[in-house]
């Protein structure tokens, strides 16, 4: 296994450098689609591999482990020199110092502080395994995706902007070796240079398009992130000094033990809080809706494959000890009130994009809290929600990305009647909505064991969270949804490229395959990743719940086509619909009683006058500051 996750890791920053000197589009292109196939191939190997060994979990070292470690340290200081750059390069140079502190701290602690016992610095278990085959087989999707988007980005719609697309698709690559190195790292040194470059990496997608905007919203993100290393660093610092260990695991021991020190819970307070700030939560949410500015494949990348899926990551690890503590606290009343917070907002918002950063935000809140709570039940619970978004919310960020190169606009309210223009589209987008929120989706029956658990623990205030973000969630996914459905007989032509439709279509499959084998997941895969943290893998949900489960989702496949092949050769007599006047001629133009043309106009209700960005944001970022203060406060003064 050693050898195997060192190409692993190792290959994807290789491979950045092809897309990168190859200028012919089509060479370019070719080289993606191989490298991306044998990126997916070999984390699904790896993966199957290790599980098919006994899915047992294990620590060992990579070769030439010595070698790797002078490389991240040279690494480290190479981040920092290059933020300083950009920082200056920019006027922001205030932010570089936030790198300066940290990398300083990370590398003096390594050089010069008290000596550690060296231990192996990868683990690989159940929760890898399943954030080794969303990186790979997600995230290369969307690499795919965007050979095809990119194109027609630059070819007909930004033709204004310098073509970029090399620098692009070789970041794509930094980030998946990035990710495999920070989901396999249990040393602490390890797990903050993969952070740090999925940090930076994600600034320079989002400063992409080098507008005004896109840098002020790149250096935002950078900001926030570099916060989180911070926390990281403050971690190591303290792990290495005062526990005389620089690994993750030895840190949540220590934590977790009968007879911990006063100061376990500190590194965890930290970590935690590096967390926060990399999943997008309140008050860091704003790095993550400036993210919109960049090109639609870099925020599906965003929100489901890397970044904010490494920050819940973190705290599924650390979940065990946040249990019926202060940590525990600050990061389920964070996770909770930003799931509610943000399900609000996204009503008050019709642009496509903007709505699914919200509810990535939201969502990724109810990770967060589950996390937090620290429960099987919740952890359960957490991981399906993982594997779900990250399907949903990069199909979806696909299928928008393809509407607004096909309609230029990506506003809801321009997607009336979808159903009938682009079919195609539609069916994706329609089918990542219900994945989303619909019964019986896997997101909703996450939800619900989340809420069950949340009921049992008699926690009053996460329930009422959880109801009220879910039936805000419902809200705004089903005024989108009904737009969709919406009449509009007016068409154009498709612009969507063929490998574009290959990822959606691979998403939608792969979101009803996951639903129909749903007991499988759980059985096979989740319980046992609970039963490793926990001791024990006692179902969260009955069996004849989960088959009753997959029966629906039979059910909704089955009986549309079933109905379709009945009537498919049926004749049918169009008919105008009543408009409230004399129709002129179709569903759409009318006269009106005293003989004025009309046309019909539908319209969602946005309710900006009581949940708007400017009503709701501030406050939001204000409340969730003072939990983090609050309660971080008490943890550090605790320990002393």
């Amino acid at each position: 296994m050693d050898k195997l996750v060192t190409i692993l890791i190792c290959l994807p920053f290789v491979m950045a450098v092809l897309p990168a000197i190859i200028k012919n589009s089509k060479a370019r292109a070719a080289v993606v689609y191989l490298c991306g196939a044998i990126v997916m191939a070999l984390s699904v190997f790896t993966a199957v591999k290790w599980a098919m060994a006994g899915g047992k979990a294990m620590d060992f070292n990579l070769p030439y482990t010595e070698v790797f470690d002078k490389i991240i340290l040279v690494g480290d200081f190479l981040l920092m020199f290059l933020i300083i750059y950009l920082s200056f390069k920019w006027k922001k140079g205030i932010i570089s110092f936030l790198s300066i502190i940290q990398t300083l701290l990370v590398a003096g602690i390594e050089l010069f502080g008290p000596e550690v016992e060296e231990k192996a610095v990868i683990h690989m278990d159940w929760l890898t395994f399943i954030m080794i085959l969303i990186i790979g087989i997600i995230g290369v999707a969307i690499g795919i995706y965007a050979v095809g988007y990119m194109h027609g980005y630059h070819i007909h719609h930004h033709k204004e902007l310098t073509d970029r697309r090399s620098f692009f698709l070789a970041m794509i690559f930094v980030f998946y070796g990035a990710m495999f190195g920070l989901v396999l790292s249990q040393s602490l040194i390890w797990l903050y240079f993969f952070w740090e470059i999925t940090s930076v990496t994600s600034f320079l997608l989002i400063g992409y398009t080098r507008s005004e905007e896109a840098i002020n919203n790149s250096f935002k993100a950078l900001w926030m992130n570099l916060l989180g290393g911070l926390g990281i660093a403050v971690a190591i610092a303290y792990a290495i000094t005062v526990q005389g260990t620089a690994n993750l695991y030895d840190v949540i021991s220590l934590a977790g033990a009968h007879n911990a020190a006063r100061g376990a819970l500190i590194p965890i307070a930290m970590l935690a809080f590096a967390a926060l700030t990399k999943s997008a939560q309140f008050p860091f949410s704003g790095w993550l809706l400036g993210a919109m500015v960049a090109p639609t494949p870099s925020s599906a990348l965003l929100h489901s494959a890397t970044m904010v899926k490494a920050g819940v990551y973190l705290l599924l690890r650390l979940a065990v000890v946040m249990n019926n503590n202060y940590v525990g606290q600050m990061v389920y009343l964070v996770g909770g009130f930003t799931f509610l917070a943000a399900s609000c907002l996204a009503i008050t918002v019709s642009d496509g994009k903007k709505v699914l950063a919200y509810s990535t935000i939201s969502n990724l809140g109810l990770i967060v809290a589950c996390a937090g709570a620290g429960y099987q039940e919740t952890v359960w619970a957490a991981v399906f929600l993982i594997i779900f978004h990250a399907v949903s919310k990069s199909m979806l960020f696909q299928c928008v990305g393809a509407i607004e190169n096909t309609t230029g606009s990506r506003d809801i309210e321009d997607m009336q009647g979808l159903i009938m223009r682009f079919p195609k589209l539609a069916f994706i987008l329609m089918i990542g909505i219900a994945g989303m929120f619909l019964a019986p989706f896997g997101m909703l029956v996450s939800k619900w064991a989340a809420l069950k658990a949340f009921v049992d623990a008699r926690s009053a205030l996460m329930i009422l969270f959880v109801v009220f973000g879910s039936a805000t969630t419902m809200f705004y996914w089903t005024k989108w949804f009904a737009k969709i459905l919406g009449v509009n007989p007016n068409k154009s032509r498709d612009l969507t490229k063929p490998n574009e439709y290959i990822s959606m279509f691979f998403h939608a499959i792969l979101l009803v395959a996951l639903c129909v084998c749903f007991p499988l997941v759980s059985k096979y895969v989740v319980l046992p990743l609970t039963g490793e943290m926990y001791g024990n893998a006692s179902a969260v949900i009955s069996q004849g719940n989960i088959i009753v489960m997959v029966i629906m989702i039979v059910a909704l496949l089955v009986i549309p086509t079933f109905c379709y092949l009945l009537t498919r050769n049926a004749g049918v007599k169009e008919v105008m619909a009543y408009m409230g006047g004399d129709n002129a001629g179709d569903n759409v133009r009318f006269l009106d009683s005293v003989g004025e043309p009309k046309e019909l106009q539908v319209s969602n209700w946005y309710m900006e006058d009581v949940f708007g960005e400017k009503k709701l944001f501030t406050p939001s970022v204000i409340i969730s500051t003072l939990i983090i203060l609050v309660l971080l406060c008490t943890i550090v003064g605790g320990a002393f």
